[in-house]
């Protein structure tokens, strides 16, 4: 048969045992933007290349395949390979490595049961033990082809419809996966086409570990990169413990792992139940390398099976990178969206050793571990930036008020400025109570230990940071009100109401409604710090988009104030009032940038959370609002400036008069009667 006939039999028995989700074609993978991309190709691919053109070839001599480079910056870099030695019809065979070295020919048999997968024949080959195929899979190089066929071929095997799983089979199946999960094994994982090939040997071994059963005794079933334990369940049981410890690699010492069943969640299982433990040192690393996610797995992978009447069980990783200064957080994989959720786990306890986790196992939730996030936690400079701030802070704006309070009658002879200053002292008001839940929520360790605390203070901050810029936008319409319309059309009482009502009314609502669509699935605050969620409901939406909303208002404000006040002669009626409007726009023009911009760079930081610059800038604008509420609110307006020199004056006015009486009475003392 010609070799062209062959290769094609070859893919048509593969396709047979490979689901329709992995049968990508090669330019697709090739024209993904997001692939990682390593070492230089040679050959068919090594000549001149242009920017992101992709290029096939195929496999060296005694592999079938292909290899598909993309060209970046003028040179070709491997982005998929499909090479293999082993397929559905030499895995089989005796000593398929012993005639040639690794890479050298390997013989391709020839027949037409196409219909019959590799598991179908695997099970009526070697039914008591799976052993059949054991040799030829751990003599085989670990290239992507192989790992993609071994990984198919643990697929086949776990949804085949077997019922009587004993621990001979158990083993057979953990020595292939313990070939494809070895450390030296990872950097090819990033090749297969399939990115999910890794999460389909993750459910793949939890779902055969399902089928296990487990005598009397119980099983220990060690391997290098994968470790099984399980045990028989009964009432009277005190509590189960399994302790694994595994190398990460082949040369770093072994990192502990532990599942702890409490003897009241045993209790709950029905008789006859069984519990049974997985132990992956490598996978947390495959899945990151496979998926290209930026998280980083900082414990062992530990798969928990039990009964569905178990609610929790408590987890102790031992931490790989025992690094300080990084955040940890406790996440189960979601096998049906493939990923790590917070919402399966909690952290109970931390150390810089090891991290203790209670977590809620189901069909859902079987595989859990421990990640380490990529960027360092708060810089000390930050911690001094942002508290030396809020204090200056806090005291501009007790300051502010209390002027606001000292020159009140002075400068709210008219409605325009009456309204304006209400919108100012309402400001500060506000940013004065988030800054007091600020320092409240500094005293708060975190939702794991206080979450109804954390719920409380993130709630208030929700509310009162949204009306300051809420403040700031019914100054805004105060003022589209009194250009576009007539601006006593309106008595005032109706135009506080107004006021008060977009101030705080709008930020209440905002803020329950926030609150009660996402607290109920613990998904309102963010794992290490009491502030609104991000990485899983997105909750800080809802303090975003209304604050960058009123900065936008805010701008397209102040633009139609400079057109329409041009309008207004010097002379006419309007005059007073267009000022008045004049001085408010300026203020606006001058805070709403400035409180923007802080926003801005704030979701700089939820984007890019690894730039020291936007954290240093975020702390420094945020720490400084009150200042900036002072100075430019306050102290830079005329008005206020003369009203404070007015009673300065007439303080200085007062204490002389006094002065002069006294000084009166005691030249010419009352004479006594003669």
């Amino acid at each position: 048969m010609p070799k062209t006939m062959t290769h094609t039999l070859l893919l048509y028995c593969l396709v047979l045992t490979v689901p329709t989700e992995s049968r990508r074609t090669l330019s697709q993978a090739a024209c993904k933007s997001k692939e990682k991309v390593s070492s230089s190709p040679h050959g068919l691919c090594g000549g001149v290349c242009v920017d992101n053109s992709p290029c096939c070839q195929p496999c060296p001599p005694g592999t079938q395949g292909n290899m598909v480079f993309l060209c970046r910056e003028k040179k070709w870099y491997k982005i998929t390979d499909t090479c293999r030695t082993i397929n559905a019809f030499n895995i089989f065979e005796d000593n398929l490595y012993a005639a040639s070295p690794i890479g050298g020919h390997i013989k391709i048999y020839e027949h037409g049961r196409h219909s019959e997968t590799i598991a179908d024949r695997l099970l009526q080959m070697c039914p008591q033990d799976l052993s059949c195929v054991i040799r030829n899979i751990q003599q085989s190089p670990r290239i992507p082809g192989n790992i993609a066929f071994i990984v198919q071929l643990l697929h086949n095997i776990s949804t085949a419809p077997l019922t009587d799983v004993n621990e001979a089979k158990m083993q057979s199946y953990s020595i292939m996966a313990n070939h494809i999960l070895n450390s030296k094994s990872i950097a090819n994982w990033t090749f297969i086409p399939d990115r999910n090939s890794s999460c389909v040997l993750l459910q793949s071994v939890n779902s055969f570990a399902r089928k296990l059963f487990i005598n009397k005794q119980p099983i220990d079933i060690s391997d290098v990169f994968i470790h099984t334990m399980g045990a028989n369940i009964s009432g009277d049981n005190t509590g189960k413990n399994f302790t694994f410890s595994m190398s990460v690699n082949n040369t770093s010492s072994a990192v502990t792992g532990r599942v702890l069943i409490s003897g009241d969640e045993l209790r709950k299982a029905p008789s006859s139940s069984q519990v049974v433990s997985i132990a992956f040192p490598t996978l947390g690393a495959i899945l990151e390398a496979s998926l290209l996610e930026n998280v980083t797995v900082n414990g062992l992978v530990l798969s928990v099976i039990v009964p569905k009447e178990l609610k929790r069980i408590s987890l102790i990783f031992e931490k790989i990178n025992k690094s300080e200064e990084r955040r940890t957080r406790c996440v189960g994989w979601h096998s049906l969206e493939s990923r790590w959720d917070q919402q399966a786990c909690q952290m109970v306890q931390e150390n810089s050793q090891q991290a203790v986790c209670k977590c809620r196992p189901s069909r859902l939730f079987t595989s859990f571990s421990i990640l380490m996030s990529p960027h360092l936690l708060e810089s000390p400079i930050l911690i001094y930036i942002t508290y030396i701030g809020l204090g200056i802070s806090i005291c501009s704006l007790i300051l502010c008020l209390s002027i606001e309070a000292l020159v009140w009658n002075q400068v709210t002879k008219t409605e325009v400025t009456y309204l304006r200053h209400v919108c100012i002292a309402n400001m500060a008001t506000a940013l004065l109570m988030a800054d007091v839940w600020f320092v409240v929520t500094s005293f708060l360790s975190g939702p794991t230990t206080h979450h109804s605390g954390c719920v409380a203070a993130t709630f208030f901050l929700h509310f009162f940071y949204l009306s300051v810029f809420f403040w700031m936008l019914a100054k805004a319409l105060l003022i589209l009100y009194g250009i576009l319309i007539v601006f006593h059309t309106l008595p005032k009482s109706a135009l506080v109401a107004s006021l008060f009502l977009a101030g705080y009314g709008c930020p209440l609502v905002i803020t329950v409604i926030t609150v009660a669509a996402t607290e109920p699935g613990k998904g309102y605050l963010q794992p290490e710090a009491c502030w609104l969620n991000w990485d899983v409901t997105k909750a800080l939406l809802a303090f975003v988009v209304p604050a960058l909303a009123t900065v936008v208002v805010n701008l397209i404000t102040v633009t139609l104030v400079v057109v329409k006040t041009q309008r207004a002669a010097i002379g006419s009626s309007m005059f007073q009032e267009v000022r008045a409007i004049v001085r408010i726009s300026k203020n606006i023009a001058i805070l709403t940038p400035l409180l923007g911009l802080t926003w801005g760079f704030g979701i700089a930081i939820v984007i890019d959370d690894s730039s020291l610059a936007f954290h240093v800038i975020f702390s420094l604008l945020n720490a400084f609002q009150g200042f900036f509420i002072l100075v430019f609110g306050t102290l830079l307006d005329p008005k206020i400036r003369e009203a404070l020199k007015s009673r300065v004056t007439s303080a200085k006015w007062i204490s002389r008069i006094s002065e002069n009486l006294s000084s009166d009475l005691s030249c010419h003392p009352t004479k006594g009667p003669g």
